[in-house]
């Protein structure tokens, strides 16, 4: 009983992202992976909702990302009570000060453990779950 509670508990449990940015440079480096950046406004910004239910929290990417990624996620939300700390918010709008100037949300961006941009996506994939998290897994591999 106990090994099903615990394979239940592996199965929900929610992908690990690294609320520091330098942390993921150093964790990338040392384990020669890239590091997915996410800008998203998770309480406002319906893309941004959509992008994270069916891309980012699916089983696909989670597994592939696991293995292959350090995932950063500069939030910015809008109503009061999800706003994280203050050294959080320094650190998100550190973040949109070099990587999203725009103001672009969703915005995910693919780096190296140096922080160079690798490639960029816009908006919400236009490929499914499976396809998108192909492509990453392809670029991974080819930086191997």
């Amino acid at each position: 009983m106990k090994l099903i509670a615990l394979f239940l508990l592996l199965i929900v449990l929610p992908i690990n992202w690294e609320p520091d940015f330098n942390n993921a440079k150093k964790k990338a480096k040392e384990k020669n992976e890239l590091i997915l950046l996410n800008f998203s406004g998770s309480d406002w910004c319906g893309p941004c909702i959509v992008l994270r239910r069916d891309y980012l929290e699916s089983s696909v990417f989670s597994d592939m990302a696991d293995k292959n990624l350090i995932l950063v996620n500069a939030d910015f939300p809008r109503k009061k009570k999800n706003i994280g700390t203050p050294e959080q918010v320094k650190r998100n709008e550190d973040l949109a000060e070099r990587y999203n100037k725009e103001g672009s949300f969703p915005l995910t961006l693919l780096l190296d453990a140096d922080g160079k941009v690798i490639k960029t996506w816009h908006g919400k994939p236009e490929t499914s779950p499976e396809e998108w998290t192909a492509e990453i897994k392809a670029i991974c591999d080819s930086r191997k």
